[in-house]
């Protein structure tokens, strides 16, 4: 009588483990369900062209919220809509709710992969340093910046290139967060700061429209890694991240990610020729 308790027990516990996955996986597949009643995904993103920009009329654009919104069209959810968010709010809203996915050039961390869902990746990019015409002070490396004790350095904050600057031992008061790549170009221009940081693309991109010959874009910055991104969902949302990642297969099989991609600047090879699991083991 013992061992068939025992016995007992043990399958009473098997079928409550397989009825609990089977009620999550439910609860799992319903968020797609809800996107599509709702007929939009929220998005957070960070207005950083090229990889997310928000025109003047509201309408959201750049490489990363095109991706998501063919991706989704494609499973059926009509249209995005997005939130401008600071890079280190982003998982918090993720995960409390108010988004459905991130995507802003999210790169790939170790940390970040324990932290949400990510899709394989999507938008690859290596890191750039803008700074005055000449780089007057012989800035190469984020190493450069912490040994020299007069120069200060803006970057996002919660973004890679904060933690990059922190970890190359600038200290945190010469860590300068900056709100947006306007008020960062504008720093730089007034002498405020002596460098501001972002990737390689965006960098181009502000400089581009500054148009002023005044500036000078060091890139890429010596020893920093390329990153790749993923769109990042909530952890409990891993069966639409799965319907994501099958329908972005298709996209980068066919071509057509390419085309959405490229014409902002980014190597659709890149992103092809790497995984989310390498992008979530790199250091």
């Amino acid at each position: 009588m013992k061992k068939m308790g025992i016995l007992a027990g043990a399958a009473g516990l098997a079928f409550a483990a397989v009825l609990a996955a089977s009620t999550a996986a439910n609860a799992d597949d319903a968020k797609l369900e809800q996107l599509k009643a709702q007929g939009f995904a929220r998005l957070a993103i960070a207005n950083e062209p090229p990889y997310t920009a928000v025109a003047a009329d509201g309408k959201v654009s750049g490489a990363a919220p095109d991706v998501a919104r063919e991706v989704f069209k494609r499973l059926g959810v009509e249209d995005v809509a997005a939130s401008i968010s600071e890079y280190g709010a982003m998982i918090p809203g993720l995960q409390a709710g108010r988004f459905d996915v991130v995507t802003a050039g999210l790169f790939m961390k170790p940390e970040r992969c324990a932290a949400v869902a990510y899709s394989e990746p999507v938008l690859c990019d290596a890191e750039a340093m803008l700074v005055k015409k000449g780089n007057p002070k012989g800035f190469k490396s984020y190493e450069d910046i912490a040994n020299d004790p007069t120069a200060k350095i803006g970057a996002p904050g919660g973004g890679t290139e904060e933690k990059l600057a922190l970890n190359a031992g600038v200290p945190r008061d010469r860590v300068i967060v900056v709100p947006d790549g306007q008020s960062g170009l504008k720093m730089v221009q007034d002498g405020r700061i002596d460098a501001y940081s972002l990737p390689v693309l965006s960098i181009n991109d502000l400089v581009q429209k500054a148009n002023d010959p005044n500036l000078e874009v060091i890139a890429p910055v010596e020893g920093a890694p390329v990153y790749c991104d993923g769109a990042a969902f909530n952890k409990k949302d891993t069966a639409l991240r799965d319907a994501f990642d099958v329908e972005l297969a298709k996209m980068k099989e066919s071509g057509e990610f390419a085309k959405i991609i490229e014409p902002y600047g980014f190597s659709a090879a890149a992103a092809i020729s790497t995984t989310r699991e390498k992008q979530c083991a790199a250091q």
